[in-house]
């Protein structure tokens, strides 16, 4: 528009008004606000027990409990993290780190992998339910998880065991301390297996979204497979795959709490195989003769925050190297 400054386009731009597009996306965004501030930010008031001894007050409701019968307590409750000795507390640790870290490379090598099979596969029917089957043990609790691995590894009736005694050999006592160095890859198998169904979807879908006359332009000038794959898949797939990366790499002081628990069983001789942070809280709540509301929010409050802290670090290295690629 002739006549028109740069001071007055912004000032139209700024008048514009509510349009009825624009009411229809609020009403869509409306459930996901409203659910994000019931679930995820209301609760946040409640990281003040992390930092007070918490106790109820009979009759009263849960706030007067926490501002009227509460003292502070300064970092007292994330002492008991560190309570026991330093050899059970290393093992905590060293556990949940460990784990989240082959957790985090197979999470992302094994479903690219699947991800690019499927694709390649000339039957769209097999594809649909190989992804099926895949798919399915996501829906699956830990609690049958848990009961199905011990219809396999029982020391009396397991499936296992009854394999192992057809062929003469000694019955294995599976949950107990003879069989600890099997449990690390039995824990790995189950998490892959729950798991990587739901990531492979979200890159079959990234790789159905490529473009198909990038791959017929490869095809025309004589790229095998394996060409197209490298070439042409995994840098389309860099983006999600570096997204994916960055977020569970802010979960890496969390645990899956019904994999290491349920699944073993808390036996006490596999405690040094499936102690993690999570699991270390809630035995704490049976163990401890008070109650731990505090205890409880403090590691949950250490493990948002130290979580936080290495998903803006890993964002950071990846903005030096790339920075079209990083989430923030």
């Amino acid at each position: 528009m002739k006549g028109t400054t740069p001071a007055k386009a912004a000032s139209a731009r700024k008048k514009r008004r509510f349009t009825q597009d624009d009411f229809q996306l609020f009403l869509l965004s409306l459930p996901s606000t409203i659910w994000y501030l019931l679930l995820c930010y209301l609760p946040m008031f409640g990281l003040i027990i992390a930092f007070k001894k918490y106790k109820v007050a009979p009759g009263k409701g849960f706030l007067w409990s926490l501002f009227n019968n509460s003292a502070w307590c300064g970092l007292d409750n994330f002492r008991f993290l560190f309570a026991n000795n330093k050899e059970t507390t290393i093992n905590m640790f060293r556990n949940t780190i460990g784990y989240n870290i082959i957790f985090i490379i197979l999470g992302i090598v094994l479903p690219v992998a699947l991800a690019i099979m499927i694709n390649h596969l000339r039957s769209e029917k097999l594809a649909k339910v190989t992804q099926t089957a895949m798919f399915l043990p996501h829906f699956l609790s830990w609690v049958v998880v848990g009961y199905f691995v011990f219809a396999f590894l029982s020391t009396d009736n397991g499936l296992v065991n009854r394999i192992i005694m057809s062929l003469n050999g000694t019955p294995v006592k599976w949950y107990q301390g003879e069989a600890v160095g099997y449990w690390p890859w039995f824990l790995v198998f189950l998490h892959m297996w729950k798991t990587v169904g739901y990531s492979m979807v979200v890159y079959l879908a990234s790789i159905k979204g490529i473009d198909e006359s990038l791959y017929e332009a490869a095809m025309i000038d004589g790229a095998s497979k394996w060409q197209q794959t490298r070439y042409i898949t995994l840098p389309m797939l860099k983006t999600i795959m570096i997204i994916m990366f960055i977020m569970a790499v802010g979960k890496i002081f969390n645990s899956d709490f019904g994999l290491f628990y349920r699944t073993t069983r808390n036996s006490s001789s596999l405690t040094s195989v499936y102690l993690t942070l999570d699991v270390y809280v809630f035995n704490s709540m049976f163990n401890n003769p008070r109650p731990v509301y505090g205890y409880i929010s403090a590691a949950g409050f250490l493990q948002s925050v130290l979580g936080c802290l290495t998903m803006i670090v890993a964002n950071a290295i990846v903005r030096k190297v790339d920075k079209e690629s990083a989430l923030f």
